[in-house]
């Protein structure tokens, strides 16, 4: 049974950090993409940054470009996102997702991703 734990998530004021962090088990994601994605309050979930789970590659909505760094610890099975800058606008619900070749297609910068598994989510709020 796949898990998709996120965490990290916290109020901050505008200019500060937060590292998100989504522990995966029972993902066996080789070749596949993990990635995070938001929901603002009252609009869709919209993709954020996706990272190449065998690879090096990542992609970034150009909301977070320059500002948020999507990285992975493999033997760790965890992914992170570190935000810094921290905007109003940032304040959302965020997910961590996994591709597992069966899901609906979201778009994550440059990538197309199937997302089959996803987190509970982790509230990110930043006030002015």
């Amino acid at each position: 049974q796949v898990q998709l734990v996120e965490s990290g998530g916290g109020s901050v004021q505008a200019g500060g950090s937060l590292r998100l962090s989504c522990a995966a088990s029972g993902y066996t994601s080789s070749g596949n993409y993990m990635a995070w994605f938001r929901q603002p309050p009252g609009n869709g979930r919209e993709g954020v940054a996706a990272i190449e789970t065998a690879g090096t590659r990542t992609f970034y909505a150009n909301s977070g470009k320059g500002r948020f760094t999507i990285s992975q610890d493999n033997p760790k099975n965890t992914v992170y996102l570190q935000m810094n800058s921290l905007k109003p606008e940032d304040t959302a619900m965020y997910y961590c997702g996994g591709e597992g070749g069966g899901g609906n297609w979201h778009t994550v910068g440059g990538a197309r991703l199937s997302i089959d598994y996803w987190g509970q989510g982790t509230q990110v709020t930043v006030s002015s």
